[in-house]
């Protein structure tokens, strides 16, 4: 096993980092290179279509709340089950993570992944609707499984294997036993600084039985308890994130400048620490972009496929605001509660400062996100504690309809019930996992199995995307 997840780890590093052991290979990984090359392709494209159209895009999601065509959901509620899977541990443990290994300008590269995100994420949502399929049992299924077999060509059903293997793996790792690990681990901590015991599979069996009785009702069930908790749950972290920023509103500055200087290298050592390099922010904030919210990965385009639309078009720019919400809203809330709370930065020329939350060895991932709140705002500890068990939540259920898709595809629709089943059973066994190394590492293997395959696919398809595009923009229709 040491050797297996040794060997992973050998890879990992070579996609995500562009080293192999020791040896710099690249000067960043593959994946950076496809996700920010495919939406740079997609960006000019399309004509910037992400900063012309962001506007009318959050105007289709407010009437995206009532049904405009076939499918099984409202688009309100696609929207709502890809966010409960963009939503997650990579919104606070995620952001922390990218600033420790890549400085604060990791944050201005997670932006940079979000803006070209967009138009990967239009590209894939809108062939996901364009070339979804309704079965015998009155269901729809789409994704990119679907638009590489019926876009592509029955000649590229390897390909579509490949994704949905990626898939099912990703789903179980990252977006299943990490996620009930996170949680549980929270929990634990939470109920020792309260002088409280708490088992971990007391909180295994809570998340599996609350995730069974919503994912036992597939994608309506799904679709409609993201429909309401997705949004009361970004909106409430987001008030929150905006009460600890109004209290220390002159940092807020500060903290903006320090992510433009540390992203172009520009900053020097702070509270003693060495400065970072841009190839290193760069990595950082493109990897922890990425799994926050998936753009380029295929991963959300399977839920919008279930939308009740008949506008592609109209769909996949609903599409695009779900990584603009993501990303650009609650990933920056999270970085910047945690860029302020500390109290002055350093002028230029000026002295050292006090050691923020982010620099300190002691603690790591949602930690310092915990930290950060809890100095920020009275009781800010149980704020993010309640984000985490939330967002790890959705992301569950939203993850098990991505996962028994993929598993629909290749086994067949009789198969996603049993699926179900095993996913509850994982979800369990994720909170009792106690070195989650390894599960990182598959799962970050699993994510680029996933997104290389549909990077493929979209660029191979990217004709007819630019075409949707100009049609939609000549007649008007929305």
């Amino acid at each position: 096993m040491d050797q297996f997840f040794g060997a992973v780890s050998t890879f990992a590093h070579f996609i995500w980092g562009g080293n192999w052991g020791d040896t710099q290979i690249l000067p960043v990984g593959i994946v950076t290179i496809a996700l920010l090359g495919t939406g740079l392709y997609f960006m000019v494209g399309m004509k910037f279509r992400p900063f012309r159209r962001l506007g009318p895009a959050f105007k289709g999601l407010w009437r995206g709340r009532k049904a405009q065509g076939d499918g099984e959901i409202t688009p309100w509620q696609a929207i709502s089950t890809a966010l409960s899977g963009q939503v997650g541990t990579g919104n606070l443990a995620g952001v922390a993570t990218a600033i420790t290994l890549g400085g604060p300008g990791a944050i201005f590269w997670m932006w940079v992944t979000a803006i070209v995100g967009m138009a990967a994420a239009f590209a894939e949502s809108a062939l996901a609707v364009r070339f979804r399929e309704q079965h015998a049992d009155g269901h729809f299924h789409g994704g990119p499984m679907y638009y590489i077999r019926n876009g592509l060509g029955r000649s590229w059903g390897w390909l579509a294997v490949l994704f949905c293997l990626g898939t099912a793996i990703s789903g179980l790792v990252t977006g299943n036993m990490i996620q009930a690990n996170s949680v549980t681990q929270s929990v634990v901590e939470a109920g020792s600084s309260l002088n409280l015991t708490v088992p971990n599979w007391t909180v295994g069996v809570a998340l599996a039985f609350f995730a069974f009785l919503v994912i036992i009702g597939g994608i309506k069930s799904i679709g409609t308890v993201a429909g309401r908790l997705v949004p009361l749950m970004a909106a409430a972290y987001v008030l929150a994130a905006l009460a600890v920023l109004v209290m220390n509103f002159e940092h807020i500055g500060d903290a903006f400048a320090l992510i433009f200087r540390s992203a172009f290298g520009l900053e020097p050592a702070v509270g003693g620490l060495a400065g970072y390099g841009v190839l290193a922010a760069i990595r950082a904030g493109v990897a922890r972009g990425l799994f926050s919210n998936e753009a380029g990965q295929g991963s959300a385009p399977i839920a919008h496929a279930a939308a009740k639309t008949n506008s592609p078009v109209n769909q996949a720019e609903i599409a695009m605001v779900g990584v603009f919400i993501d990303t650009i809203i609650i990933c920056t809330m999270t970085a910047l509660v945690i860029l302020v709370v500390d109290g002055a930065y350093p002028s230029a020329g000026g002295t050292a400062v006090v050691e923020y939350a982010w620099q300190s060895t002691d603690l790591q991932a949602s930690a310092i996100t915990t930290a950060a709140y809890a100095q920020g705002i009275p009781g800010g500890q149980w704020i993010v504690l309640a984000a985490q068990i939330l967002f790890a939540f959705t992301t569950i259920i939203g993850w098990s309809y991505y996962g028994e898709q993929a598993v629909g595809y290749l086994f067949g629709d009789r198969a996603a019930v049993p699926f179900r089943y095993i996913w509850v059973v994982f979800v369990f066994l994720g909170t009792l996992v106690v070195q989650v190394d390894g599960l990182w590492l598959l799962g970050d293997v699993a994510n680029a199995s996933m997104l290389f395959p549909n990077v493929i696919a979209i660029l191979g398809l990217s004709g007819l995307v630019f075409a949707m595009a100009r049609e939609a923009d000549r007649s008007g229709v929305r």
